[in-house]
C-alpha cells in the first residue's frame, strides 16, 4: 500500500488522540443466523459477561417455544422440555405430540401467514425431510455454539439443519400378550403374529414408518440403494393378516392392541421402563437388517418465536441437551465429543443396547426411499395405517 506524508501525519495524530481518551471496549453484535459470539474479556472492573445473555433475554420477551410431535417418552423430550422450561422461564406450547415428520413440515407449510399458537417454531424431522424442507423455503439456518462438534456429514453445511440423534429400528414386543418374540424380520410372516404387528406411523407422512419398511428391505434381498424389497415384504404381512392398520404407541402395546411395535430402539426401551413390569415386555433388535435413521433439528423459516426457537438449539446441543436425549436411550448426534472429553457417565453408557452392524444411508439413498415409498404404499401393499379412534 502507498503511503504519504499527509497519511503518516493523520495516523500519527489519531494516535495521540486514542492516547489522550484512553481505551474504549465495543462488542459486535452477533450475526442473525449464528449463536451469539463471545465478548471480548472484560475489565476487571466489570462483572463477567454472558454470551448467551442478549438470546436469553429475546427469548424471555418472546415468552413461548412452540413445538411439534414430541411425545414425552420419545428420547426423553419430557424431561428436556421440563429442564428448558425451569431453566428459562419460558412456557412451551406443545402441538400434535404424536404427529410424524410430513405433519410437522405440513404445519410449517399452512400455517406460513399466521403467527398464532398452531404455527410451529421447530421441528424434529427425519434426515430427507430436513433437505426437503430447506428446498422447500421453509427452514432458516441458525448455527450452534457446538457447530464444530456435530460430524460435517449430519448437518447441512449453511446451518439450515442438523442431526439431534439416531437409533436402530427395532420391535417392541408385549410378552404378556405375545411371548414368542420375533427375532428377526422374516419372523413377522409367521402366523402366531396374526393381527399382531404394528407401525408406528403411516409410511405415507411418517418417516419413523418409512424407515421400517426400508429397513426391512434390507432383510430380504434388497440394500441401501433399493428399497423395492421392503414394500414386497409389507404386501406379504398384509396379505397374511399380520398387520394392524394402527398407529401404535407405547399405550397401545401395553394393552395388548398391538403387541408386536416396530420402532425405534429408544421408544421401545423408554417403553419397558414406563410399564415397569406390567405388561412384561422385551426389545429385540433384529439379527439382519439392522437400519439406524438420523433425525434433524431446524427452525421454521416463519418462526412466530425466532429467539425461543435458536435458544432451544443451544439447549439441546449443549452437553446437558445432549445426554438428556442419551438418558432416553437415543445416541445424541455430539456423541464422539462428549466421550472424547470424557462426559458421559459410565452407567448411561451401559444402558445403551449394542446395534453393532448398522448402516447408515446417505441422504440421495433417504430421499429415493422415502419417494419409491410413500408413492407406492398404497399399490402395492394396500393397508390404510391411521390413528386409533
Amino acid at each position: 500500500m502507498k503511503r504519504t506524508i499527509s497519511s503518516i501525519t493523520l495516523f500519527l495524530t489519531l494516535c495521540l488522540l486514542l492516547v489522550a481518551c484512553g481505551p474504549t471496549a465495543a462488542t459486535q453484535a452477533p450475526a442473525a443466523t449464528q449463536a451469539p459470539a463471545a465478548t471480548e474479556a472484560p475489565a476487571a472492573t466489570q462483572a463477567p459477561v454472558d454470551p448467551m445473555a442478549a438470546l436469553v433475554a429475546a427469548a424471555q420477551a418472546e415468552g413461548t417455544l412452540t413445538t411439534i410431535a414430541l411425545p414425552h417418552d420419545w428420547c426423553n423430550y419430557g424431561e428436556a422440555l421440563d429442564t428448558f422450561k425451569t431453566k428459562y422461564g419460558l412456557t412451551v406450547n406443545e402441538l400434535n405430540p404424536d404427529g410424524g415428520s410430513g405433519d410437522e413440515v405440513e404445519a410449517i407449510r399452512a400455517n406460513k401467514d399466521n403467527k398464532g399458537p398452531q404455527a410451529p417454531d421447530v421441528i424434529d424431522v427425519g434426515f430427507s425431510f430436513g433437505s426437503s424442507s430447506k428446498a422447500d423455503g421453509l427452514i432458516q439456518p441458525y448455527k450452534v455454539a457446538t457447530w464444530d462438534s456435530i460430524p460435517a456429514d449430519a448437518k447441512d453445511a449453511d446451518g439450515y439443519w442438523y442431526g439431534d440423534y439416531y437409533g436402530v429400528m427395532a420391535f417392541l414386543v408385549n410378552t404378556d400378550v405375545q411371548p414368542k418374540a420375533p427375532q428377526d424380520w422374516g419372523d413377522l410372516l409367521d402366523p402366531a403374529y396374526k393381527g399382531q404387528v404394528a407401525l408406528s406411523g403411516d409410511p405415507r407422512v411418517s418417516n419413523q414408518a418409512i424407515q421400517a419398511v426400508y429397513a426391512s428391505g434390507l432383510a430380504n434381498g434388497g440394500s441401501l440403494d433399493n428399497a423395492q424389497p421392503g414394500l414386497d415384504f409389507f404386501a406379504k404381512l398384509n396379505q397374511a393378516g399380520n398387520i394392524v392398520p394402527t398407529i401404535s404407541n407405547n399405550g397401545l402395546v401395553a394393552k395388548g392392541e398391538t403387541p408386536v411395535r416396530i420402532t425405534w430402539d429408544y421408544n421401545g426401551l423408554a417403553a419397558i421402563d414406563g410399564f415397569a413390569g406390567n405388561p412384561q415386555a422385551t426389545l429385540v433388535i433384529p439379527k439382519t437388517g439392522r437400519f439406524a435413521g438420523v433425525y434433524v433439528q431446524a427452525i421454521s423459516a416463519y418462526a412466530p418465536h425466532p429467539n425461543a426457537a435458536k435458544l432451544w438449539m443451544e439447549f439441546l446441543y449443549s452437553d446437558e441437551g445432549q445426554l438428556i436425549w442419551m438418558k432416553g436411550y437415543c445416541h445424541p448426534i455430539r456423541e464422539p465429543d462428549l466421550r472424547a472429553r470424557g462426559v458421559v457417565p459410565a452407567d448411561l453408557s451401559a444402558k445403551l443396547p449394542d446395534v453393532s452392524g448398522a448402516v447408515f444411508p446417505s441422504l440421495d439413498q433417504l430421499n429415493a426411499a422415502a419417494d419409491l415409498i410413500t408413492k407406492n404404499w398404497d399399490t402395492v401393499v394396500g393397508a390404510n395405517i391411521q390413528a386409533a379412534p
